[in-house]
């Protein structure tokens, strides 16, 4: 064996090693790592110590005895288990041994081949979303214990005000600063299926589900990004993560004997699930013939700005990854199917349809191991069209997990799940990882690209495998296992209406819809001075706490005419606001 030694500038040595095979084609390679170079050398030298069969059989008896996929569950599988079995393995190789409950997204970085050391983070880095989509499936067929620790790893990084960070190394040091509210509210769904599988053991949920609840009333419904971590807006998947985490943390608040907070968060869902279509939905869609109402990917608005809320069928989104402006009601994804998977809204509703015909229509692709979409049209965030590595501007491929939501959409529909598995599986590769996205146009044989295949993106990723595990589980329930029960019997069985309007200083609504009553809400005790008469006569209110790090004043605007105004201002402990707001009645 030959090496070539080269100091690098940094005085770490890089080894490169050259095999001579002419006379023999076996050989073993150990590789370890360590805090320090004689750790490493130790590690790797117990390793190689003991003879190869002795180290395989001893990783097959340690990985046997707390492997989980039965039998029966594998029936539903398309593959006899064989995805399944894979799938449990790469999602618990991806929880840090150290930092136990921190699942990274991927150990991989996208287009890594081309990425210079600058960047530091790639996927391997733990995003609530992620981490949430990966601790309910380990949860769904048995390993209770690793997402209980995912639960509390997350009530560990959660910061004071309930925002946790768009993502994070294993340690909890946030690395990107974004705001996503559906992150926010992923550990509160997480907390709830822990709490409905029995596994909450002494661990106390209410502390972080009424942070991050606390929260999401202070500054929902327009989020910083949606969950492609792009756009700002108002988002139907964050909507939908929104509303069943306000229901699934009433649930909590009733356990806790607060019954007043319960029935507080609950109004706030009300209010959120009422606006779904209104700031969501077209009726003035052009991209199929015929079908012009619809839900659109994202009706773009600015958390910053305030009072600003776009008209879906006016607003003009300025796409990320360089692809341009569009009119908001002529770009849409599949983001609205989570409605339908937590149990926010029925499948079966003829905007639902229209909806599933549109995305059908313009992100659909027919691949040789199934179907699969696009996350949206318009999308950037992928392999250029030529097959070159995305560097900033690309065109975005298919993704093998919406393949996955698409089946949760179908089962929830009446329809079968299994073609859809049976895709999944198919866009695997030849060991059983599920990429983050498929190449779906023409091969480009010399830089390896294969319809239907793995692009340059993460390989493995987490949240495809975690989807397909839910799939799958799902398939055997008979329902989907993500559906938060409380919400689908809230809005899609019992279809339950709100009768007030909210305005916080992060939504100052300017308009409030006659009969209705205003609820006021701020994140600080303080009295309320409000008028009906433009200041001819002056009322006081003092807000109401709610036990969560909200207070809040209902209006009752339900006897004035059309076209009044309510003029408000707040008296805090110790000094007034210094600033005069109004609702106008319409």
């Amino acid at each position: 064996m030959d090496y070539e030694f080269d100091l690098a500038e940094n005085g770490n040595v890089a080894v490169i090693g050259e095999l001579d095979l002419s006379k023999r084609a076996e050989f073993t390679i150990g590789l370890a790592f360590g805090r320090s170079p004689h750790s490493a050398a130790a590690r790797l030298c117990q390793s190689l110590s003991l003879p190869f069969e002795l180290q395989r059989q001893r990783y097959i008896k340690d990985r046997q005895s707390v492997h989980r996929s039965d039998d029966k569950l594998k029936e539903y599988s398309g593959d006899s288990g064989r995805l399944l079995d894979l799938s449990e393995c790469i999602l618990l190789a991806h929880e840090d041994k150290i930092f136990r409950g921190a699942f990274v997204a991927s150990m991989s970085v996208p287009w890594g081949q081309t990425k210079g050391d600058e960047d530091f983070g790639g996927y391997h880095l733990v995003w609530p979303r992620d981490l949430v989509q990966t601790a309910s499936a380990l949860l769904a067929i048995g390993y209770r214990e690793a997402s209980l620790r995912a639960l509390v790893w997350l009530a560990c990084i959660q910061q004071a005000d309930g925002r946790l960070p768009q993502n994070s190394w294993v340690t909890g040091d946030a690395y990107w600063s974004g705001k996503q509210l559906d992150e926010v509210a992923a550990p509160i769904l997480l907390a709830w299926r822990a709490k409905e599988a029995g596994i909450l053991e002494a661990f106390d949920a209410w502390g972080v589900v009424s942070r991050a609840a606390a929260y999401l009333v202070q500054h929902a419904p327009v989020s910083a990004q949606d969950r492609w971590e792009e756009n700002s807006g108002f988002s139907p998947s964050t909507l939908a993560a929104l509303i069943a985490g306000m229901v699934c943390a009433a649930e909590f608040a009733r356990q806790q004997d607060q019954n007043e907070t319960a029935v507080f968060l609950l109004d706030y869902a009300d209010w959120l699930s009422s606006h779904v279509e209104h700031w969501t939905v077209t009726d003035r869609g052009e991209l199929l013939s015929g079908v012009p109402r619809h839900y659109i990917r994202i009706n773009p608005s600015d958390p910053q700005v305030i009072g600003l809320s776009s008209d879906p069928n006016e607003a003009v989104i300025d796409l990320r990854n360089g692809a341009g402006k569009h009119p908001a009601r002529n770009v849409v994804g599949g983001d609205f199917l989570d409605l339908v998977r937590l149990g926010v809204r029925e499948a079966n509703s003829a905007l639902m349809r229209d909806s599933i015909a549109v995305i059908d229509h313009v992100l659909k692709r027919e691949l040789p191991g199934g179907l699969s979409w696009l996350r949206y049209n318009h999308d950037g965030y992928g392999q250029k069209a030529n097959g070159e590595d995305f560097d900033g501007t690309g065109s975005g491929g298919a993704w093998p997990l919406l393949t996955g939501e698409r089946g949760h959409y179908e089962l929830a529909a009446g329809g079968d799940p299994a073609p859809f598995i049976e895709a999944m599986e198919n866009f695997a590769n030849e060991v059983g990882m599920l990429p983050e996205q498929l190449w779906w146009m023409d091969d480009i044989p010399q830089l390896e690209l294969f319809k239907g295949r793995p692009a340059g993106s993460a390989m493995p990723l987490c949240w495809a495998h975690a989807e397909y595990i839910s799939l799958v589980c799902s398939h055997r329930t008979g329902h989907c296992i993500a559906r938060i029960g409380p919400a689908y019997q809230r809005y899609v069985l019992r279809k339950t209406p709100s009768k007030i309007e909210i305005w916080t200083f992060d939504f100052q609504t300017s308009h409030i819809e006659h009969g209705k009553t205003l609820r006021l809400i701020t994140a600080a005790p303080s009295t309320l001075h409000w008028s009906f008469d433009n200041w001819q006569t002056t009322r006081e209110t003092k807000l109401t706490d709610t036990r969560i790090g909200c207070w809040f004043a209902d209006l009752e605007a339900q006897t004035q005419p059309i076209g009044a105004r309510i003029l408000f201002t707040f008296h805090w402990e110790d000094r007034w606001d210094g600033k005069n707001f109004s609702v106008t009645i319409s």
